[in-house]
């Protein structure tokens, strides 16, 4: 008989973990077993909200899970998370370089250049090496300010990341603008393949306000018009002209403005919700997973935000739960980025570019979108009703578990006889 391709993911985060990376690779390698590949995955011990009650090794739904136990200092420092980062990258480096070989070994993004210890093991011994590309780095800390584009550092991070990208067989990236910067560090167009992340619409469907249990338990009334952003508040986002409009309609009884999550701009969004005597505003911590279909309809219409100079590196992939759910989308952020091209193409909802007329008249056309969904519910369902349709046929996640399922048997030999 035919012998099974086998694949190795690394990534810091897998199952149980929450980040979002591990629950979409646990998404993908447990489908991937399904299709007929053998599946190992290389991750942390130390997982996105500390240390994980998980052992060094087992299999879980068909997957060969290896822990790799390293030093948890957590996100709260930079300088914890560089060794956390180090310390997992070393071993990981050790493990490709010594570890039983496999067809092909996937590389995420998390921490930033395990592509290149990919690119080192493939000298070494030949190991042949894809990328997943969830983000771009240092890309995302020289545009957030962190680093220097001309300095040292960032020249140097540049260089090695880089060196992994055009080593690698394959690059899946997240969208046009992400293959554009991409294809600039020298990765030739035929090694890159787009595939979205996706939400599951087994897992994530509408549900109407009055048979949302959420909805009561926030103290929400069926008619009020809740206006939602849920997830990372995060660097890569803005929110200047989302605050603004919050400003503008605080006294409108009829709208409320919900945020669900957490992320390092969370405790400035409450302040200047406090400060400004915001009564129709609230934010909530998460809801757990199974509850995902009722906390992201609990919003009428979702708000999605992306800093021009994060186009391309970071793609939001909260904007196909938003889709999975039926619920419009109003993004502030760039014209010339992936989210925005999805909304505008298929029909979803409105996008607030601020650079559009100088970077003034954002929170004015952001306000103008927002009353016009308020007071048109019937084009507001019709819109969310679109969303549906179009992540049914495009962004479910096995529609888009089978394009990574093609896109990797294309890298892998055929399968030899045993």
């Amino acid at each position: 008989m035919a012998r099974r391709p086998s694949i190795l993911f690394v990534n810091q985060h897998y199952w149980p973990d929450v980040a979002s990376t591990g629950q979409h690779l646990t998404d993908l390698a447990e489908h991937l077993v399904r299709a007929g590949f053998d599946v190992g995955v290389l991750c942390g011990q130390s997982g996105y909200k500390g240390q994980l009650d998980a052992p060094a090794h087992e299999v879980h739904n068909g997957v060969e899970i290896t822990r790799l136990r390293t030093t948890s200092f957590g996100r709260a420092r930079h300088l914890g998370r560089i060794v956390d980062y180090g310390a997992f990258y070393a071993q990981v480096l050790a493990r490709l370089l010594t570890g039983p070989r496999v067809d092909l070994v996937v590389s995420l993004t998390t921490p930033p250049l395990l592509s290149f210890a990919a690119s080192l093991a493939k000298r070494a011994r030949g190991q042949r090496y894809a990328i997943w590309s969830m983000d771009l780095h240092p890309d995302a800390e020289v545009a957030l300010g962190m680093l220097d584009e001309g300095g040292a550092a960032a020249r140097g991070l540049h260089a090695l990341n880089d060196a992994g990208y055009r080593g690698a067989d394959l690059v899946i990236d997240l969208g046009f603008r992400m293959k554009e910067r991409i294809e600039a560090k020298g990765v030739r167009p035929e090694r890159l393949t787009t595939i979205e992340v996706w939400s599951d619409g087994d897992e994530v469907y509408p549900v109407a306000p009055a048979d949302n249990p959420l909805r009561r338990e926030l103290g929400l009334r069926d008619d009020q018009f809740v206006v939602m952003y849920s997830g990372n508040a995060g660097l890569a986002h803005r929110f200047d002209e989302v605050l603004e409009t919050m400003r503008r309609m605080k006294d409108d009884d009829r709208v409320f403005f919900l945020f669900v999550g957490g992320g390092p701009r969370k405790a400035e969004i409450e302040a200047f919700a406090q400060s400004h005597g915001l009564r129709n505003f609230r934010y909530a911590n998460y809801f757990p997973r199974e509850q995902l279909a009722e906390s992201l309809s609990v919003g009428d219409v979702h708000l999605l935000t992306l800093r021009e100079a994060m186009a391309g590196i970071a793609v939001p992939g909260k904007l196909y739960g938003i889709l999975a759910a039926g619920r419009p989308v109003v993004m502030v952020g760039p014209e010339r980025s992936e989210p925005a091209r999805t909304i505008r193409e298929a029909g979803v909802g409105v996008v607030v570019d601020p650079a559009a007329d100088g970077g003034r008249g954002g929170a004015d056309r952001l306000e103008a979108a927002l009353r016009t969904l308020a007071d048109e519910p019937a084009e507001r369902r019709a819109t969310g009703e679109r969303a549906r349709e179009v992540f049914l046929k495009h962004y479910d996640r096995p529609i888009l578990c089978d394009a990574w399922a093609e896109a990797l048997r294309a890298q892998i030999p055929t399968p030899v006889s045993v």
